[in-house]
């Protein structure tokens, strides 16, 4: 359900059975894949482990569209500089 003057959100259900509520900040398309960067909706900004997630979306068997972990540390900490380059990068052009 997404709401025009509001945010999106998903549950995810990690490995472990174990379901968090994630508010989509921004999706973009990098080196021919799709990530998205989510807040925890479900924590407190105070919490430790409040901060962004990244996710890579990939076609499952059915062809619907799932989220997965990034493993490979060097490509996460790719992903993660090109988001905050889009997105601050565009906070300091409407400065």
């Amino acid at each position: 359900m997404s709401d025009d003057f509001g945010s999106d959100y998903i549950t995810i259900v990690d490995d472990d059975g174990q379901e968090s509520e994630l508010e989509v900040v921004d999706s973009i398309e990098y080196k021919d894949q799709t990530f998205t960067l989510f807040l925890p909706a479900d924590l407190s900004e105070d919490d430790p482990d409040y901060g962004f997630i990244i996710l890579r979306e990939v076609a499952d068997e059915n062809g619907d569209t799932v989220f997965e972990s990034i493993d490979d540390e060097d490509e996460l900490n790719d992903v993660y500089e090109h988001f905050m380059t889009l997105l601050f990068d565009d906070e300091d052009d409407q400065a």
